[in-house]
């Protein structure tokens, strides 16, 4: 019990002590107002405690990784950041010393032995080593604080009445969280990140087992004037109606692909990099057959 207890009470001093980490508005999209950091908080204003869907290590391009496992395997055992404001005088982090003392508080965080804790730090002597801040787990954060979803689909429409053999258009409404671009920063340790994000390809699965449709843009919307043209550059034609299907509907399902990039303000080239995300938005639509009237 006493274990479990002191393991709870060091998770909650994690959370409490740690550097400040968040993510500031872009255009059009960013966070919550009151979602703002605090010097003895560590505020994830960019994370919804949701994995994004297609996120996977496997799609990091760039130098980031490279340099990120170069600055772990040099990174000391214990992080010591020095706290910015420091706490008031009646912190316990003070260890008997004063602010009038040549000295200042500290965090001081031990991945290795689950230590996490203040430390007072004579100025000069011993001066612990800074944290390192991974540039790319900020950009992650700025990206989560987007909060980017799936396709707006303005056609097919649900309601909408389409026909066997004849074209179909396909678009999608543009908007920051739906289409891009979308920008947003994070902050943490003195480093700032940087990120954008906007949707790159929709490829678009007509639930009727046909081949999907890969459209490099949000389509064309369709104009009464255009009459029975194809689309030029988003179009499917159904070869059967949805009569055999549940509810007599095929499920259209579009999966748009966002590209994201990063850079740390100030930085080299090497302070920058790039990966995929995929977000899906699914709906139904009813395919009949015309009907021939005989006069």
């Amino acid at each position: 019990m006493l274990r479990r207890a002191a393991a709870a009470a060091a998770a909650c001093l994690a959370g409490l002590l740690g550097p400040t980490a968040y993510a500031s508005d872009g255009p059009g999209v960013g966070n919550t107002p009151t979602c703002e950091g605090a010097p003895l908080t560590i505020t994830v204003c960019a994370q919804d405690g949701n994995r994004a869907p297609g996120r996977s290590s496997a799609d990091i391009k760039g130098p980031a990784s490279a340099a990120r496992h170069s600055r772990a395997s040099g990174a000391p055992k214990c992080a010591y950041t020095r706290l910015d404001p420091q706490p008031p005088a009646d912190n316990l982090g003070w260890d008997g010393h004063t602010p009038d003392d040549d000295g200042a508080v500290y965090q001081v965080n031990c991945p290795a032995t689950g230590r996490v804790g203040l430390v007072w730090q004579a100025n000069g002597q011993n001066q612990p080593a800074a944290p390192q801040i991974d540039p790319e787990t900020l950009a992650r954060q700025a990206v989560d604080s987007m909060k980017l979803v799936g396709p707006d689909i303005a056609s097919p429409r649900p309601g909408g009445h389409y026909v066997v053999g004849m074209p179909m258009w396909m678009w999608v409404n543009q908007g920051p969280t739906t289409y891009g671009p979308a920008t947003a920063t994070a902050t943490a340790g003195g480093v700032t990140v940087t990120a954008t994000a906007r949707v790159s390809a929709v490829i678009w699965s007509m639930g009727d087992g046909g081949t999907p449709v890969l459209c490099h843009g949000p389509g064309t919307r369709y104009r009464p004037s255009m009459g029975l043209a194809d689309s030029p550059d988003c179009g499917y034609r159904y070869a059967r109606t949805s009569a055999s299907r549940p509810g007599h509907r095929y499920t259209v399902t579009a999966t748009s692909t966002w590209s994201i990039i990063w850079q740390v303000e100030g930085g080299a080239g090497a302070d920058n990099g790039q990966w995929t995300e995929t977000r899906t938005t699914t709906q139904t639509t009813a395919i009949g057959e015309a009907q021939a009237v005989n006069s």
